[in-house]
């Protein structure tokens, strides 16, 4: 098999996504990359340097400036001639990409899958990640979008993957790129930090959140997330959130303080390495998952913490 692989890139950098899912695709065979973009030259240079990369596609236009998918998924269409799957990472860009290629070719998405078993079965999370199913796709064109926890990292370097410039049909004029508000934080990006440290509604507030959750982070070195709930709430922005509606993650230390643990938060945050959860409620779920758990008064557990790190 032949596959294709959109390559998710930012500020210049191939994003560990990609590589995740490049690790997928080269499971069902030959692994070929598409970069689109504008000005995208040194992305291709790097993404043919990968581990396990044949060819790398680079699309270089204003169109594909902003990876708007009404004119991405046309380039990708024309290209699926030549291929027999079509990988994406199930990151927003990805997710927004990938339907719109599959209704193009009239087959059938799998999604987020955790782990290749043959050249046309799969399996996938579903009922929030309690179940694992085992699908079968019997398309001639496969269309995957690949959670990036599931699967190692393939290698930045140790590739010598050519490079073919390739031209689509441009801008479909179906939508344009208004603006993005970007937040900036000098912490660890939420999808690739190796600690987190994410609040649930149990601090009450964004100033709890704040004097309390950030210090601690601030100390491990860790990325800050939280739950639906506290979102919700408003103690923090929407970019914070963990779970099947938010951002999976898999660190290597997980820390839970005051999430009771729904089966959406634990959806995104499960394949953490460890897992450890403050709660001074005994009977709460996360403590099923939880490799470490405290009961206690986050109130009082956290700050003690935090002051003898």
């Amino acid at each position: 098999m032949k596959t294709l692989v959109w390559v998710e890139h930012e500020g210049g950098n191939v994003k560990d996504s990609t590589l995740s899912a490049i690790t997928a695709a080269a499971k069902l065979g030959e692994v070929h990359l598409l970069v689109a973009g504008q000005d995208v030259g040194g992305v291709a240079a790097a993404a043919a340097k990968i581990a396990g990369v044949g060819k790398v596609h680079v699309a270089d236009a204003a169109a594909y400036a902003n990876a708007l998918p009404e004119n991405v998924a046309p380039l990708v269409v024309e290209l699926m001639g030549h291929y027999d799957a079509f990988v994406a990472p199930a990151t927003a860009n990805g997710k927004n990409i990938a339907p719109r290629v599959a209704a193009l070719l009239d087959v059938m998405q799998i999604s987020e899958i955790l782990s290749v078993e043959s050249a046309d079965t799969f399996t996938r999370p579903t009922y929030a990640g309690n179940a694992i199913a085992t699908v079968q796709s019997s398309d001639a064109k496969k269309v995957i979008t690949v959670r990036g926890t599931a699967f190692a990292k393939a290698e930045r370097e140790g590739g010598s993957g050519s490079i073919e410039a390739v031209s689509g049909a441009g801008d479909a004029g179906l939508s344009s790129f208004v603006g993005a508000e970007i937040s900036k934080s000098e912490r660890p990006e939420l999808t690739s930090a190796k600690i987190i440290v994410s609040g649930g509604r149990a601090l009450q507030n964004s100033e709890n959140f704040h004097t309390i959750i950030e210090p601690l982070a601030d100390k491990l070195g860790a990325a800050v997330g939280a739950s639906r709930a506290a979102v919700d709430a408003g103690y923090v922005p929407n970019d914070y959130q963990v779970g099947q509606t938010g951002k999976i993650v898999a660190p290597e230390i997980y820390v839970a303080v005051g999430i009771s643990g729904a089966i959406q938060h634990l959806a995104g945050m499960k394949d953490s390495k460890t897992i450890i959860a403050i709660n001074k409620d005994e009977e709460a779920p996360i403590f099923q998952v939880a490799d470490y758990g405290l009961v206690a008064d986050l109130f009082k557990a956290v700050p003690e913490l935090t002051g003898k790190l």
